[in-house]
């Protein structure tokens, strides 16, 4: 079943250019001394104004799905394009377009589109937005977000809205190169590289990772002290069969898959910041999703990076397929 809601072109291409300019353009704003009592409220109503358009959008999807039947739960895109938080390169905030146009260029799935933009607002703030507008999507049964990055640090907003919103801990996939549980990389407590904080505890309860191959001692010791449960690359042959038959989800109210598109080696995914060969196959990663036992009640797709990808943009091709083939899991039909 396809279903699409658009916008207007010229409304979408607007916001778009509004959100390229991005944090940096606010804080040349604040730069130049433009009075922060002016800057605040054309903050308060781009987010208002997003907020609204993901609640109404999310209403009438919910409405359509709904009013379809047959489903018990249906995924609904959820794009983020946040990059400022990334270590390297900030070209994942322009991911979520470039995945869409992929999505749409041919051969499909069943999926519902929703997005956030980056309106220049400090992180703290900004980690509640996007929690917020997870919600706002939850609120509209069957839909289930699929959220677009972005770099990884979005996850931490959207695991924890999830967690509220079904009120209680998930259990969560994560695959990546990299373990994401430093304390505060860099000092940034939001930095993509710290994602899974201690802090997490609350909202998990297992803790997965799968295709790490660049990881430090201070990885190592994270993943010892809580429980992280951590399955390296040098030893996939090994752990192939276990991870081929996943089965998450006991005792807890869901799973959560976030999906790190440099779990991928660079030769099928190439347009990512931190290229680490050695990697996981595409076929390696579908097997691990497909053959997963568990409720999928959230997930994301982050860290693709358009400005790395191949000139016929191969890794938008790859993460397109990544999120049709988790929408397929996310999705129940009833009997």
């Amino acid at each position: 079943m396809l279903m699409a809601c658009g916008c207007g072109g010229f409304v979408r291409v607007v916001v778009l250019n509004i959100a390229r300019k991005g944090i940096h353009y606010w804080q040349k704003l604040n730069a130049a001394n433009v009075p922060a009592e002016l800057i605040e409220n054309g903050q308060n109503r781009v987010i208002d104004a997003s907020l609204t358009l993901i609640r109404e959008r999310a209403k009438l999807k919910g409405e359509l799905v709904r009013a379809l039947g047959g489903a018990l739960a249906s995924s609904s895109l959820l794009g983020v394009p946040l990059g400022h938080n990334s270590s390297f390169l900030q070209g994942p905030a322009f991911a979520p377009p470039r995945i869409r146009e992929a999505i749409w260029c041919g051969s499909t799935n069943a999926t519902t589109e929703e997005e956030i933009r980056d309106c220049g607002v400090d992180d703290d703030r900004l980690m509640k937005i996007i929690s917020e507008s997870v919600k706002l999507v939850m609120e509209e049964d069957p839909l289930r977000p699929l959220v677009l990055g972005g770099d990884h640090s979005i996850s931490f907003p959207v695991v924890r809205a999830v967690s509220e919103k079904i009120g209680g801990p998930v259990d969560i996939l994560h695959l990546d190169a990299h373990p994401d549980i430093y304390h505060s990389f860099e000092g940034n407590k939001y930095s993509h590289a710290s994602p899974l904080p201690g802090s997490w505890r609350v909202v998990m309860l297992v803790l997965l990772q799968v295709g790490l191959r660049s990881i430090t001692s201070e990885g190592r010791e994270q993943g010892k002290r809580f429980g992280v449960e951590q399955y390296e690359m040098r030893t996939f042959s090994r752990d192939r069969h276990i991870l081929e038959n996943l089965k998450l989800g006991e005792g807890v109210k869901g799973v959560y898959i976030s999906l790190d598109v440099d779990c991928l080696d660079p030769a099928f995914a190439p347009g990512v910041s931190h290229i680490e060969p050695g990697g996981l196959s595409f076929r390696d990663v579908l097997n691990i999703v497909h053959n997963l036992q568990a409720d999928v009640v959230a997930a994301d797709v982050v860290e693709f990076n358009p400005q790395r990808d191949t000139v016929d943009g191969m890794t938008a091709m790859v993460a397109a397929k990544l999120v049709r083939e988790l929408t397929a899991k996310m999705s129940k039909m009833k009997n």
